[in-house]
C-alpha cells in the first residue's frame, strides 16, 4: 500500500506561493546556462585550453538543457501558390537547356530548377553541344545570388529609375548628333548574332557613333594574324582528338588558352587503345595543367621559345631562317622531327602574344595538313582589337568622345594603366555602364545599370561558326536589372521586347528548326563554310621573330588561374575556396619561382608547426611600378621566370573576405602577358592556405601506379600493375584474395562503382564545384582551411616526383640499404621531399572510397556510419556525435569532421550566411549542423532519383543512366559511375580492364572507387 506522506527539501518548499519554487520546478538550472558561448564561439573554442575530461564534464552537466533547447525547430513561414505553375511540382526538379558566354568563359548546358531556384549547372549532351562547364561556369550558379550585386539604377552615384537614366541617355546620344560629337560602345566580345544586329541598327541610327570590343585578357596577336591570313577576325577550334603528335608553346589548351574547352578532345587521345595513344610535347614557363598532361614538358623561357619556333617552322617547311642556339636544342628538333613525320595527323599550338608566333602557327598547320587544324567552324568567343582599344583611350583623352557606354567590361580594374582611362572619363560628356556589380568602373560612371545574370536573361549565341545556342531565362529577376538589349532597342526606338526581337531574328539561323525546339535543346547546329584560304609573308614573320630579344631580367609572364579566371567571379566563396590545381592554395595569389632563383635571392617556403604553408614576401618591378606579393616556389618553373596570375585584388562590390591578393593586371603594359621584371626579398612571411603540404610522391608506388606506352604494350599486367601480395598460411598470396570478414552476395541488385583513369584527369577541378553545389558543402575561409579544416567531400591530389621521373622516385626508394649514408633511408626521404627541377606531375581525384570492408564502419561507437546494400558507404547525421573513431582509421583520409555551424553563421560571412545566398541550396541533401561527420555519399540522392524515375515510367535503368555530381561534370571522361551488375555498364567493362587498381589494395578495404594506371608515352 501506498504511503500518501509528504516530503520536502527545504522548508521553503511549504510555501504554496512562492516564486523560486515555482521556478525550480519548470527549471533544474535558474541561470541560463552560456553553452552558446563556448560551443558556437569559434575563437574561443579554437584557443580553448579545456581538458578533454573537463570538458566532458562540462557537456554532461549541459547536455539536458542543450537538448531541450534543440527541440524547438526553429518557424520559417511559407506562403503557398495562389495559382500553382503548372510546370512546377514541388519536390521534383526541372532542367532549361541554356548557353552561358560573359566574355571569358563559355558552355552549353543544362541548368536544375527546384520551385523556381536554379540550384545546379549541369552539362547539355545533346548533339552539337560542343562546350562543356569548367570550374567557373559550375560556380556561376552562385554568382546569381551574389549579395553584392548592383540592385537599383544609379544616377550620380544615387538611386535612380532606369526611366530616368534613359531619358539622360537619350538626350545625350541626341546631343552627340547634333554636335557631331563620337559616341562608342565598348562591350566585350558578344558572340551574338541579334546583339550585333542591334548594335548596327544603332549605328546606322548614330552615324559618329562606333562599337569597339575589349577583351579584358587579349587574344590579339592570334585574331590578328588569322584575320591577316583567312580574311575573317576568329580563333582556329583545334580538334586535338585528331592529332597523334603534339606540340604547344606556352599554350596551356587544358587551361584557359583561346577559351580552353580542349580537354575532351584531347583525353580522347590519351587513353591508350589498340596500344597506341598521342604524343605530347610541352614547352613552357609556368608550371600548367596542359604541362602536367604532358609526356615531355620543357621548361623555357618565351624568348627561347620563339627561337624554338622558328626552328620547328624551318624543320617543317624546309626554310632557312638563322636563329640562335637554343636551351633544350635536342628535344626542340626532336619534337619537330616528329612533328613532321606525323604529318596530318601533327599539330603544333602556341600561346605566344605575338603576331608572328602566331603567323607561324598557321604556316606550321598548313604545312602540315593537319587534321586537328580546320578553319570550318571557327571559334567566335575572342573579337577584341589592342589597337582600337588604344584608341579609344588616347580620343577620351583628347577629348573627342561624347558619351560612352559599356557593357560587360570593367576597364578601370582591368587595364594596365587605369590612370589614364580614368582621367579620360572624366572628359567623357556622359558615361553608363551595364554591369552585374558596382565595380571600379560603374562606381566613377555618370550612370550605372544593373545588368541580369545570364540565368536571367533571353540572349543567342554563337560560339562557333554555323552553331546558334539560345540563353533562355531559368528565374525572374531578382533585382531591377535592365538588360543591355533592351537599352539598345529603347535607343533604337525598336517596340516590342528583345524576346520578341530575339526569336524573329532566330529564323536567319535555326535552319528551318522550329523556335520551341531551339528553346528546348539549347543548340541548333548548322552547316558552317571554311574560311577563305588565304597566305601571308610567312619568312618575314620567321625572320622578325628569330630577331627577337630576351627580356632585361626575369621574364614575368601573366596568366589566369583555373579558380578566378579573369576575376569576374571573384566575389565567389566557391571559386575563392577552390584550391589552385597545381599548387593546392586558396584564398590567395603569388608570384611563382624557381628553386634555383628563389635560393639565389634569398626567397623560401616552410611548413610552420601547425601544418601551415608560409612563404617570403617579395617586392616585383615592372615598367618602375612596384608590387609587394608572396612567393611559391614552384617545381617546374623555367628557370629566369617568373609566375603570377591575374584576376585578384579587386576591392569594389567584394565583401571583406574576397578581397585577397594583388592585380596583376597593373603588370599588363600592351595586353602583353610577358613583361621584364626584376625581384628581390621584401619583409615578413605570408600565410597561404594550403590544402595539400606534401609535395611528392615519395616513392609511394601503389597510389599513384605508373608505367610507359612500351611496357605497357610489351609486358604483362602483373609487372607494371602488380598486385600487392601478403602472407596466408606461411605463403605469398594476393592481398585482395584475403578476407577478415564474410562478404556478402552484391550480385543482387544494384552495386555502384566509380572508375577514375589517371591518364584522362587533367585536373581541372569541375568535379570539385560540382560536388560543392549538388552536396550542399561549406566554405570555411581561409583561417580553417589553414588549419587543415576544408571540406571539400572531393579533393584532387596533386604529386610531383623527386626525381625527373616517379620511376626514378620508386627506383630510389627500393634502393635505400640502412638509416645512414649515401643509400640510407633517413637522408634519402628526406630528399624525396623536395621535387626535381622539372618533375613529372600526376593529378588523383580522392573522395571516400565507399569501401565494402570499411575500416570506419567498425570503429563507430553509435552506428552513424554503416553500409549499404548497393555499395555506398552511408553517414547518418542525426547519429553522429563526433568522436572522430572513423577519421582516425581510414587510412584515405577523407572523412571531414564538422567543426562549427557554417549556416547562418556571422563568423562564416560567405553564401550560407544570408537568405538570397541560401537559394542555391539543393533541398534533396541536408544542410549538416556542427559536430559531425561529412564525407562523400556517392550522390546517393541521385542514384535514388533514377531509381524512382525508371520505376514510375515502368522500366529498367538504362546502363549508363546512373550519374554522380562529379562523374556529369567530368568533360574528360575520366570519371565513370555505374552498376557494376549491369554488365552493359561503361564502369562494369573498365573495372575488369587490366589498368584498373584500387588505392592501398594491400589494406584489404575492398573499395568501390577503381583508378586506372597512368600511362605515359615516353
Amino acid at each position: 500500500m501506498s504511503s500518501n506522506k509528504k516530503y520536502w527539501k527545504s522548508v521553503e518548499e511549504l510555501n504554496e506561493n512562492s516564486s523560486i519554487v515555482e521556478t525550480l520546478r519548470n527549471n533544474e538550472f535558474v541561470e541560463e546556462i552560456p553553452t552558446g558561448d563556448f560551443l558556437s564561439d569559434k575563437e574561443s573554442l579554437s584557443s580553448s585550453s579545456t581538458t578533454r575530461r573537463d570538458f566532458l564534464k562540462y557537456v554532461g552537466f549541459s547536455t539536458a538543457a542543450a537538448t531541450l533547447a534543440a527541440c524547438e525547430g526553429p518557424v520559417h513561414k511559407s506562403i503557398p501558390y495562389v495559382l500553382q505553375p503548372e510546370q512546377i511540382i514541388p519536390g521534383v526538379a526541372d532542367y532549361y537547356a541554356t548557353t552561358m558566354f560573359d566574355g571569358f568563359d563559355f558552355a552549353n548546358l543544362l541548368v536544375k530548377t527546384r520551385e523556381g531556384r536554379p540550384i545546379k549547372i549541369e552539362n547539355n549532351t545533346i548533339a552539337g553541344a560542343a562546350f562543356a562547364a569548367n570550374a567557373r561556369v559550375h560556380a556561376s550558379v552562385l554568382s546569381l545570388y551574389d549579395s553584392m550585386r548592383l540592385k537599383q539604377t544609379k544616377v550620380a552615384q544615387k538611386e535612380a529609375t532606369w526611366q530616368e537614366a534613359d531619358l539622360k541617355i537619350k538626350a545625350s546620344l541626341a546631343d552627340a548628333k547634333a554636335k557631331g560629337g563620337q559616341v562608342v560602345l565598348l562591350t566585350g566580345t558578344l558572340a551574338s548574332p541579334s546583339t550585333e544586329s542591334l548594335i548596327a541598327e544603332f549605328i546606322a541610327k548614330n552615324p559618329t557613333a562606333k562599337h569597339v570590343v575589349y577583351d579584358a585578357v587579349s587574344e590579339s596577336a592570334a585574331l590578328d594574324a588569322f584575320e591577316a591570313v583567312y580574311g575573317e577576325r576568329a580563333l582556329v577550334n583545334y580538334d586535338f582528338a585528331k592529332a597523334n603528335t603534339i606540340v604547344a608553346l606556352d599554350a596551356d589548351f587544358l587551361g584557359d588558352w583561346q577559351g580552353g574547352g580542349y580537354d575532351a578532345g584531347y583525353a580522347q587521345g590519351r587513353i591508350p587503345q589498340a596500344g597506341k595513344m598521342s604524343k605530347h610535347y610541352q614547352f613552357e614557363a609556368n608550371m600548367t595543367l596542359s604541362g602536367a598532361a604532358a609526356d615531355k614538358r620543357v621548361p623555357m623561357k618565351i624568348s627561347d621559345q620563339k627561337l624554338a619556333l622558328v626552328k620547328i617552322y624551318n624543320v617543317i617547311t624546309g626554310a632557312a631562317v638563322a636563329t640562335g642556339k637554343v636551351a633544350n636544342e635536342d628535344v626542340v628538333m626532336k619534337a619537330a622531327q616528329q612533328l613532321k613525320a606525323a604529318g596530318t595527323k601533327g599539330l603544333l599550338v602556341s600561346g605566344i602574344q605575338d603576331k608572328n608566333a602566331q603567323l607561324l602557327v598557321l604556316a606550321i598547320n598548313q604545312a602540315l595538313a593537319s587534321e586537328a587544324f580546320s578553319t570550318m567552324g571557327t571559334r567566335q568567343i575572342r573579337k577584341g582589337s589592342n589597337e582600337k582599344v588604344a584608341q579609344l583611350i588616347a580620343d577620351m583623352n583628347a577629348g573627342s568622345v561624347h558619351t560612352l557606354i559599356m557593357s560587360g567590361v570593367n576597364p578601370v580594374y582591368t587595364l594596365a594603366d587605369s590612370a589614364k582611362f580614368v582621367s579620360g572619363l572624366k572628359k567623357v560628356k556622359l558615361s553608363a555602364a551595364f554591369s552585374l556589380r558596382e565595380d571600379e568602373t560603374a562606381s566613377i560612371t555618370n550612370i550605372a545599370v544593373p545588368a541580369p545574370h545570364y540565368l536571367e536573361s533571353w540572349n543567342d549565341l554563337m560560339l562557333t561558326k554555323g552553331t546558334y545556342s539560345i540563353v533562355q531565362p531559368t528565374i525572374r529577376p531578382l533585382f531591377s536589372s535592365k538588360q543591355f538589349q533592351e537599352a539598345l532597342m529603347s535607343w533604337n526606338g525598336n517596340a516590342g521586347t528583345y524576346y520578341d526581337y530575339l526569336k524573329a531574328s532566330s529564323a536567319a539561323h535555326t535552319n528551318g528548326v522550329a523556335w520551341n525546339k531551339a528553346v528546348h535543346d539549347g543548340v541548333v547546329v548548322g552547316v558552317s563554310t571554311a574560311a577563305t584560304s588565304g597566305s601571308a609573308d610567312y619568312a618575314a614573320a620567321a625572320n622578325a621573330l628569330a630577331a627577337s630579344k630576351p627580356a632585361n631580367g626575369f621574364e614575368l609572364v601573366l596568366y589566369t588561374k583555373t579558380g578566378l579566371g579573369d576575376g569576374q567571379q571573384a566575389n565567389n566563396p566557391w571559386l575563392q575556396e577552390f584550391p589552385d590545381p597545381i599548387t593546392r592554395v586558396s584564398w590567395d595569389n603569388y608570384v611563382t619561382i624557381s628553386q634555383a632563383d628563389a635560393k639565389a635571392a634569398g626567397l623560401e617556403n616552410k611548413i610552420v608547426a601547425n601544418g601551415g604553408l608560409n612563404g617570403s614576401n617579395a617586392t616585383i618591378i615592372v615598367n618602375g611600378v612596384k608590387m609587394d606579393v608572396p612567393v611559391i616556389v614552384q617545381p617546374g618553373q623555367a628557370v629566369g621566370t617568373l609566375g603570377l596570375a591575374l584576376g585578384y585584388g579587386k576591392k569594389a562590390a567584394l565583401k571583406e573576405e574576397m578581397q585577397v591578393g594583388v592585380n596583376a593586371y597593373t603588370f599588363y603594359t600592351n595586353f602583353n602577358n610577358v613583361q621584364s621584371a626584376s625581384i628581390v626579398k621584401a619583409a615578413g612571411e605570408h600565410e597561404f592556405a594550403c590544402v595539400q603540404s606534401q609535395k611528392t610522391l615519395m616513392g609511394r608506388g601503389d597510389i599513384i601506379k605508373e608505367t610507359t606506352l612500351t611496357i605497357f604494350n610489351t609486358k604483362d599486367s602483373k609487372e607494371w600493375n602488380e598486385m600487392p601480395m601478403v602472407s596466408l598460411d606461411h605463403k605469398e598470396v594476393e592481398a585482395t584474395k584475403v578476407d577478415l570478414w564474410e562478404s556478402f552476395d552484391r550480385s543482387v541488385g544494384h552495386h555502384f562503382n566509380l572508375s577514375i583513369d589517371l591518364n584522362a584527369c587533367t585536373g581541372c577541378g569541375a568535379c570539385v564545384i560540382a560536388c560543392h553545389a549538388e552536396n550542399n558543402v561549406p566554405v570555411v575561409g581561409k583561417s580553417e582551411v589553414r588549419r587543415s579544416r576544408d571540406m571539400h567531400w572531393l579533393r584532387i591530389d596533386r604529386y610531383y616526383s623527386s626525381e625527373d621521373t616517379f620511376a626514378q622516385d620508386n627506383e630510389k626508394k627500393e634502393n635505400f640499404n640502412g638509416l645512414f649514408g649515401d643509400k640510407g633511408s633517413l637522408g634519402g626521404f628526406g630528399q624525396m621531399e623536395h621535387p626535381a627541377d622539372n618533375p613529372q606531375v600526376a593529378f588523383q581525384p580522392i573522395m571516400c572510397q565507399h569501401c565494402n570492408h570499411a575500416p570506419c564502419e567498425t570503429v563507430c561507437p553509435v552506428a552513424a556510419t554503416s553500409h549499404g546494400r548497393q555499395g555506398q558507404n552511408q553517414m547518418a547525421y542525426n547519429r553522429c556525435v563526433g568522436t572522430r573513431y572513423c577519421a582516425n582509421n581510414c587510412p584515405y583520409k577523407v572523412r571531414r569532421f564538422n567543426w562549427f555551424l557554417y549556416n547562418n553563421n556571422d563568423e562564416f560571412d560567405f553564401h550560407m550566411n544570408n537568405d538570397l545566398g541560401r537559394m542555391v541550396i539543393n533541398p534533396d541533401v541536408n544542410v549538416r549542423s556542427r559536430g559531425v561527420m561529412e564525407k562523400c555519399s556517392m550522390c546517393i540522392q541521385k542514384t535514388q532519383l533514377t531509381i524512382l524515375t525508371a520505376k514510375r515510367e515502368g522500366r529498367e535503368v538504362a546502363a549508363d543512366e546512373f550519374q554522380t555530381a562529379c562523374s556529369a561534370a567530368c568533360s574528360s571522361g575520366a570519371m565513370v559511375f555505374g552498376d557494376i551488375n549491369n554488365k552493359e555498364s561503361k564502369v562494369a567493362k573498365l573495372v575488369e580492364d587490366k589498368r584498373a587498381y584500387h588505392l592501398l589494395e594491400h589494406v584489404g578495404t575492398k573499395p568501390n572507387v577503381v583508378y586506372h594506371v597512368k600511362v605515359r608515352n615516353t
